[in-house]
């Protein structure tokens, strides 16, 4: 967006790469389908940058989701909005908007360089390793736009932290957002359902509930709404050593509806069959049950006491998943050494953007728009900075 927004202003611009193809975090991002923003008004979309809000509202103001939705359109990808309020280009996948972009970009001048490993600075130029030889780069403004260090075999792999650190610039641990969660699951329930999905949930925690489906993996849980919270448990892990997630297994029940449909006799069905007949309970989600500390007591469970528990069972979360699996990174810049273009206050003539800067935001959208929001705003920092 930066480059875009820069050759359309006249500026030479050159595009360093350290990987052999562009975009390859945005192809990924658009495995599933490319959810490019959120349709939802500004006061409920902008709390969702948490502790960034007041940092990230003037940028997403300045480039809104409507903005970026006719960006996308005018590259002949014409977007709609989903049933949950998310924006996707009608193509759903990335590579058409890719390719388009990136035609728009040749067009407009933009140079490409590929295989680039930027190594840092030497008497103010940019030094790069290409074909192992070392490659010096004078230019009159540079914007870092070097993602966090999720998924770094795409190329975000937040070898920057050093090379900016040796300058004097504050940067915030990087941590994994938008994660999955580890838990100490029993060897018979890993084997058996790592891989499923646990349908039709409800995760719970600090007050917050969150619908949806969640995954079982070797480790512990991922999924949409394990995202959501992520932020909250992450931090509370981070402070405490554990966090203990509820999932209410039948959000489509009240414990009372619950309690009337456990009462149906049990006769001489076993404890899981008689789940799965009583308030048809999924495999997975009797498997979740059944890792409860007291599992063997749980078929004398009376039926209020049996409801109430599958309203609220409890998972203990260890840990959250490895950073390199993680969707988005928190961490980075500390906001305080930018100024309002997105430069570095130590270091006249660089900006930076993305999610290499100290924020986050769920899924849903406000990822992406935030990454465009801020290569926005950068280069509108540099044309200002040059001129």
């Amino acid at each position: 967006m930066a480059a875009e927004i820069l050759a359309q202003a006249g500026q030479t611009v050159t595009v360093y790469e350290q990987k052999p193809s562009l975009g390859r975090k945005f192809l990924m991002a658009g495995r599933g389908g490319l959810n490019l923003t959120h349709s939802e008004e500004f006061e409920k979309f902008l709390p969702r940058y948490g502790a960034a809000e007041k940092f990230m509202t003037p940028l997403i103001e300045s480039f809104t989701p409507q903005m970026l939705r006719a960006w996308a359109d005018d590259l002949g990808q014409e977007t709609f909005i989903g049933t949950s309020g998310r924006v996707f280009p009608k193509m759903f996948k990335a590579s058409p908007l890719l390719r388009a972009w990136l035609l728009r970009l040749e067009k407009l001048g933009v140079q490409f360089k590929l295989n680039h490993h930027w190594l840092g600075w030497r008497e103010n130029n940019l030094i790069f390793k290409y074909e192992n030889k070392e490659v010096a780069v004078a230019a009159d403004a540079v914007l870092l736009a070097l993602g966090g260090a999720s998924w770094p075999r795409l190329g975000s792999d937040g070898a920057w932290t050093e090379i900016l650190q040796n300058k004097k610039i504050e940067i915030m641990p990087l941590r994994p957002a938008n994660c999955g969660f580890q838990i100490n699951w029993s060897d018979i329930f890993k084997n058996k359902y790592a891989g499923q999905p646990v349908k039709s949930v409800a995760l719970l925690f600090n007050g917050i509930r969150v619908p949806g489906e969640i995954m079982i993996t070797q480790g512990g849980i991922e999924g949409g709404p394990v995202y959501a919270l992520s932020t909250a448990l992450r931090d509370a892990i981070a402070q405490y050593g554990s966090a203990e997630l509820a999932v209410d297994l039948r959000p489509d029940m009240t414990e009372e509806q619950l309690t009337k449909a456990l009462q149906r006799p049990r006769a001489a069905l076993s404890f899981t069959n008689y789940l799965r007949k009583a308030i048809s309970l999924s495999s997975p989600a009797i498997g979740l049950l059944l890792e409860q500390p007291n599992r063997a007591e749980l078929g004398r469970y009376s039926p209020p006491q049996l409801a109430a528990l599958l309203k609220s069972v409890p998972l203990t979360l260890t840990g959250t998943s490895h950073i390199e699996r993680a969707i988005s990174t928190a961490g980075g810049i500390a906001l305080s050494e930018l100024d309002n273009g997105l430069m570095l206050k130590k270091l006249p003539g660089v900006f930076a953007a993305g999610e290499m800067l100290d924020w986050e935001a769920p899924t849903g959208g406000y990822l992406l728009q935030g990454c465009f929001a801020t290569g926005a705003a950068a280069a509108h920092g540099i044309i200002n900075f040059l001129n």
